[in-house]
């Protein structure tokens, strides 16, 4: 496991987190998000950077993730390895 990210903000309505990457995200990935009561794996289903879809983003962007589960502001999103 390898940290790529940051939960910047978290819409609980929606259930999406706002991430800042580190690294490199694509879809079907699997990651792992940590911080507070709430711990869980999932895969990256699908994600937008400006509000549109994308498939890949790289380290410096700032996506909308589909969670699934609540997260916290300053939780750790960890790549995990396949």
């Amino acid at each position: 496991m390898k940290p790529i990210g940051k939960v910047t903000h978290y819409y609980d309505k929606l259930g999406v987190a706002i991430v800042e990457l580190t690294g490199t995200l694509k879809v079907g990935d699997k990651i792992k998000i940590e911080g507070g009561k709430n711990e869980f794996d999932q895969t990256v289903e699908e994600m937008q950077v400006d509000h549109k879809p994308v498939t890949v983003a790289e380290s410096g962007d700032v996506v909308g993730l589909k969670v699934a589960g609540k997260v916290r502001e300053g939780a750790l999103v960890l790549k995990l390895e396949n």
